[in-house]
């Protein structure tokens, strides 16, 4: 697979976040059997991911490990040949040989300078706007959005980029949380007891729903009006939840 325009050298084959294309290759190369084999993966509406240029990649979240994010990584680079940039929890850094691994595949600290420097260059990010509330949430609770945080939004009208919602559907059963221990390592704010050994094989769907173009109804200025940005974090969180909706009722008629 060649990176190409996508991958700038900042010195020794890696960008100025740590990712390098052997380590894209490999995790690409390690994904894809789980991808096709494990968790069946389909892509519905992938049209919607803008081809190049800066844009915002948003989806609902849950589960003991990152699974979704992973599928999602797979599938955007499978459909578009872009690399995507998941965005991640502040404690990511703090994770021996893991944050090493991930950066290497291109997962990249949510710092605002690490954000606001990807989509400068035009770079393609995934962000979760439920942040560790989704993958704490109970089994119970499965695709009900949690705590919807708002800095996406302020992000692409500050940046004028596009945001395109996304439905993972099938990733949030395949290793639900049981329990969680209070038990704080490396920065991560619970430890997760999982309802199995390891994730069940399943299916999985991805749903992209049509761009919002926050950046053609606001200036950049308008990135510190909390009014607006209410309401605009209200529509895509409603975006992505007809989308989880969607999703839902496709596979029951399946």
């Amino acid at each position: 697979m060649m990176l190409g325009s996508q991958f700038r050298d900042e010195g020794f084959g890696y960008d100025l976040f740590g990712m390098h294309p052997i380590g894209v290759e490999r995790a690409l190369r390690i994904g894809l059997p789980l991808y096709h084999r494990y968790f069946h993966v389909t892509s519905h509406g992938n049209s919607n991911i803008p081809a190049n240029g800066g844009a915002i990649l948003v989806a609902n979240h849950g589960g003991i490990l990152p699974i979704d994010a992973a599928m999602l990584w797979i599938d955007v680079l499978r459909w578009t040949a872009r690399i995507l940039r998941p965005i991640a929890d502040r404690f990511l850094p703090l994770l021996p040989f893991a944050n090493t691994l991930l950066a290497r595949a291109g997962v990249v600290s949510g710092t605002r300078a690490n954000v606001r420097r990807l989509l400068e260059q035009g770079e393609l990010l995934a962000i979760f706007p439920e942040g560790v509330s989704g993958p704490a949430k109970p089994y119970r609770d499965r695709y009900l959005l949690q705590q919807w945080r708002g800095g996406h939004v302020e992000l692409a009208i500050r940046h004028q980029v596009p945001i395109v919602p996304a439905a993972i559907v099938g990733a949030e059963e395949c290793w639900p949380l049981l329990a969680r221990m209070p038990v704080r390592l490396f920065g991560v704010p619970y430890l997760p007891i999982p309802w199995t050994l390891l994730p069940v094989p399943g299916r999985i769907a991805i749903h992209y729903g049509a761009p919002i173009d926050l950046h053609r109804r606001y200036q950049p200025d308008d990135a510190d009006d909390p009014a607006v940005l209410a309401n605009a974090a209200q529509e895509t969180h409603d975006a992505v939840e007809h989308l989880i909706a969607r999703g839902l009722a496709e596979r029951a008629g399946s």
